[in-house]
Parts: structure tokens; sequence; C-alpha cells
């Protein structure tokens, strides 16, 4: 393995390393991305507090990992749905349920992308990426909504929806329009 990535989960020759290792991008001023209760700073005037931050940053470390071992299983996922698809009767063709599977796919890959860049600006400015976030999961519900098959759902379901899909549109606007 490359030495980045050993400094990065703090394991050396002689073991794991508890002690924070704290990635913050010094010539960005990180002030104006602050909001109470969505970061996990440096300093704690409580020794005790700075140990569980401490904890809470290996733990988003060891999910970023497990994030990139997902986005590599999806890739998989896809290139096998691709294969049982085109390898299928009628051979190389795909059907209109066929498309929207392998989009499902593609899809759900490109959403563990987005959440493992939400894992990387976390632990690189220490604040919780509200507006990727958002984005995200109206990533995610778009994905729900080209999947869906209309024969099988219910028109509350389809109701419910469209109002997450309203609801976390006017959420995004309004985060980008205070920014």
């Amino acid at each position: 393995m490359p030495e980045a990535f050993w400094d990065v989960f703090g394991i050396t020759d002689s073991g794991l390393r508890f002690d924070c290792i704290w990635v913050i991008d010094m010539d960005k001023e990180t002030d104006d991305l602050v909001e109470p209760g969505h970061d996990l700073t440096k300093e704690h005037e409580d020794p005790f507090i700075e140990f569980l931050h401490c904890i809470i940053r290996f733990a988003v470390k060891v999910l970023a990992l497990l994030m990139v071992l997902v986005i590599v299983w999806g890739i998989g996922d896809v290139i096998y749905v691709l294969y049982q698809r085109i390898t299928a009767p009628p051979f190389l063709l795909l059907s209109i349920n066929d498309i929207l599977a392998t989009f499902g796919a593609f899809l759900a890959v490109l959403i563990a992308i987005e959440i493992f860049i939400n894992i990387s600006m976390y632990l690189k400015t220490d604040v919780i990426p509200v507006r990727l976030v958002v984005a995200t999961a109206l990533m995610a519900i778009s994905r729900k909504v080209i999947i869906f098959d209309f024969e099988k759902i219910t028109p509350p379901f389809i109701l419910g929806t469209a109002a997450v899909v309203f609801a976390l549109g006017i959420t995004y606007w309004l985060i980008s329009k205070k920014s």
C-alpha cells in the first residue's frame, strides 16, 4: 500500500495510532463554511470531547474506505447487469426494463461516489457539507423516479415522492441562495 494510505488511517509499523490527523486546507478560509452544530473542530475545551472527536474522525475514515469498496463492488454490479441483459435472448438487444435496470445500477454507483465525496469533504474541512448532502439526496430520489415501475406503484407513493423531490429542490435552492 502507498504510504499516504497508511498515513490517512493512522497505521504505523508499530500498529494503529489513535491520534487525530487533521486534514485541513490552510489556504482556504473555512470559518464561513462552519455552521453551529455541523463541525468537529480540532480543539475542544473538554479533553474527553476532543478524544471522542478523534474517534469519530477515525470512524469516518473507515467509512470512506468502505465506501470505496462499495463503489468498486457497484461497478462490478453494473458490468454484471449489462452482461446479463445483453446475453439474454434476444441477444445484444435491451428492452425498456433492461435499460431502466442498467440506469438504476449506474445511478447507484454515482450516488455512492457522491457519498464518498461527502465523506472526503468532511475529512478535509471538519464541516458537514449540507448542500452536498441535499444534492446527494436529490440524486438518490431522482434515481428512484427514473426506475419507477408505474404498473406496481400507487398514486399516494407517487405523490409522496413528488413532495420529497419538491422539498429537497426548495431546500437546495435556499441553501444555494444563501451561499
